[in-house]
């Protein structure tokens, strides 16, 4: 089959020989499609039919070819459009093993989260509004899909934003899902903190390979913009254990200088305490 001829009146940006991202609302997010000769690719569908109609119609204005689809991570947002996909034909939906069990586990719950951006899927009625996991999954060692002309590599280098984020290379664009951000603080609900700088410094060392990172929202950004947002991180987290180990001290007095708003600092503060609970719980249950 040969390659498809890219038209210029298209919502996309190029961002190399053969990646493009969109955004679109709710939440900004961005979809990456990366090109082949015989297949391509869309990175993360949306968060209901509504929007991974919009975001498939973008995809069909560049190429008729067969579609395969990646999720990033296992939030709302990035896999609510998969029912809409597999409707349209799509077959293959990859994720991490992880990713695919949070959603099969978790789907149901999310739907609140949509409930005024798509309706319909949050109550769960109309077409195309089931919760639809992975069926193909990254587990362990990286994933390379050849999509004709260019070949594709799925990869997970840690936690961080959640505990099954995967990451997308193509050619010299790296899609890194909600483990990076910009334009706006990351999001603590459901992440690892800890874990995730160090995630973050892995993704930094990888400029030699990549020269774009795609964020799940906002503006793609350089491999400096990475460890600029590891470091904001790291002194987060450093502020807020301290706070954490001195047990006299109100731990929401940390949150005004923290580099976050109030908002997510209030969820970094909350997730680290749980993390601790958890680890307290893992200690007592081993030495009973």
């Amino acid at each position: 089959m040969s390659e498809p001829l890219v038209e210029q009146s298209h919502p996309w940006k190029q961002l190399g020989d053969r990646a493009w991202m969109l955004q679109t609302n709710p939440y900004a997010l961005n979809t990456g499609l990366v090109l082949g000769t015989e297949r391509a690719l869309v990175i993360d569908t949306g968060a209901g039919p509504q929007q991974a109609a919009e975001i498939f119609e973008a995809v069909r204005q560049i190429t008729e070819l067969p579609l395969c689809v990646v999720n990033t991570h296992s939030h709302f947002d990035h896999v609510f459009g998969n029912a809409y996909f597999a409707a349209q034909g799509v077959a293959d939906f990859w994720a991490t093993e992880r990713c695919a069990a949070v959603i099969r586990e978790s789907g149901e719950e999310q739907r609140v989260e949509v409930t005024e951006a798509e309706p319909a899927m949050a109550a769960g009625e109309g077409e195309h509004t089931a919760v639809h996991p992975a069926n193909r999954v990254v587990s362990g060692s990286p994933v390379d899909l050849d999509l004709g002309g260019i070949s594709v590599t799925l990869f997970h280098l840690g936690t961080g934003h959640t505990d099954n984020d995967l990451l997308v290379g193509a050619g010299n664009v790296l899609f890194t899902g909600d483990l990076v951000e910009e334009g706006a603080d990351p999001a603590f609900e459901d992440s690892f903190p800890t874990e995730w700088i160090r995630t973050l410094g892995k993704i930094a060392a990888l400029d030699d390979l990549y020269d774009v990172f795609v964020p799940g929202h906002g503006a793609p950004v350089n491999a400096e913009f990475v460890v600029t947002q590891l470091n904001k991180m790291r002194s987060a987290v450093r502020v807020t254990k301290v706070a954490m180990d001195e047990a006299s001290v109100d731990m929401t007095k940390a949150i005004p200088i923290l580099p976050y708003g109030p908002e997510q600092s209030r969820a970094l503060l909350t997730r680290l305490r749980t993390l601790a609970h958890w680890k307290w719980l893992e200690r007592q249950t081993g030495r009973g």
